[in-house]
């Protein structure tokens, strides 16, 4: 009997200790307490089923998902080569950098279903346009993608340094474009330069595109603790970026993003989401969001996060309003952390309709 009390125990604690770092980003219904029966409130409330969710993008972009679609079903590239052309590179930084982010993606999940031939389309952009600077940023995006996906490859390095290869082919033939400059970042993290060397890359970033919300993500990834900085030094670069931004930015955000990027691997305090750090970032990035363009490209991005961190502090009404902004497209942190981004999103929407149904909001 003492044996077996020895083992039981000795379970417990493997449970709690080595839980995975990925259960912080689980749909635990059972951690919201009060959260209540999870109804599915598609049809109340003018929300989409599940199978009309799509996880290629964070919100609508009609053109880019058309042309994603074409080259998916018929490998031609021109649409999207077309597309980015006529994306610019100074004026529509951010949404040069999503879009490029999007169609990479796009290459490196259709390759993941059919290793040799997925994604076909973007090798015979580069072959057939090898001096296109649009395909030249979807590759060296791609490569990022592809080499992040399997760390521990034995060719991982040996894809990085051929994305900064293309990173810099890719600003030959277009040097007004920002997007291969914010990629290298990726690059620069992903070989885990030292900071000295990533902050050399950061500031020619910076003085090209001082408030590019993307090119600040990818940043703070780079000082986020679980690479290569400290929770110090995420958080502080975030503040200090967030401090300084102009009205209308989304900048104010990036705390909340910092954040969620430190977040305990397991979570047993209910109080952590009322904490003054997180309430803090909550309340600056619902700021940003109130007060950024409507059509800002990055602005679903930081609504998704925003709407995580609601439902988990109990804020019910305000996640609903978040979720009534993005719903139908989810590909966004936090749901793409997750083994299946559907099943976390769709939970996570009916946990705030059942929230505030129960606060006496009825639908």
């Amino acid at each position: 009997m003492e044996i077996l009390l020895i083992l039981l125990a000795v379970l417990v604690i493997c449970g709690v200790v080595a839980a995975p770092a990925a259960r912080r980003r689980r749909a635990a219904q059972g951690a919201l307490t009060g959260a209540g029966a999870a109804v599915d409130p598609a049809g109340a409330h003018g929300f989409l089923p599940p199978e009309r969710l799509d996880v290629r993008l964070p919100g609508p972009d009609p053109e880019l998902l058309a042309a994603v679609e074409e080259a998916r079903r018929t490998q031609d590239w021109k649409p999207a080569a077309e597309l980015l052309a006529r994306t610019d590179a100074a004026g529509s930084a951010e949404l040069r950098w999503q879009r490029v982010q999007t169609l990479a993606g796009a290459a490196v999940r259709e390759l993941a279903d059919a290793p040799g031939t997925g994604g076909m389309w973007l090798r015979h952009w580069r072959v057939v346009a090898p001096e296109d600077a649009g395909g030249a940023a979807v590759q060296a995006e791609f490569l990022v993608q592809q080499a992040l996906r399997d760390p521990g490859s034995e060719d991982y390095r040996m894809i990085l340094e051929e994305a900064r290869t293309v990173c810099a082919e890719a600003a030959r033939l277009a040097p007004e474009d920002p997007v291969p400059a914010i990629v290298e970042l990726g690059v620069a993290r992903g070989l885990g330069v030292g900071a000295a060397e990533f902050q050399s890359l950061w500031e020619g970033v910076a003085a090209r595109v001082p408030h590019h919300m993307g090119a600040h993500l990818a940043a703070l990834r780079y000082w986020s603790g679980k690479w290569h900085g400290s929770r110090e030094q995420a958080e502080s670069f975030a503040r200090r970026v967030a401090a300084a931004a102009p009205e209308g930015s989304l900048l104010p955000a990036l705390p909340l993003f910092a954040v969620h990027d430190h977040l305990p691997d397991v979570q047993l305090v209910r109080s952590l989401y009322q904490s003054e750090v997180v309430r803090d970032a909550v309340e600056a990035a619902r700021y940003a969001v109130a007060h950024a363009p409507a059509g800002h490209p990055v602005l679903p991005h930081v609504r998704h996060l925003l709407a995580w961190f609601l439902i988990r502090a109990e804020r019910y009404g305000e996640a609903l309003e978040q979720f009534r902004a993005v719903d139908g497209h989810i590909g966004a942190i936090p749901w793409t952390y997750e083994p299946d981004p559907v099943a976390a999103y769709t939970t996570y929407r009916a946990l705030a309709v059942a929230g505030w149904e129960r606060g006496g909001n009825p639908a």
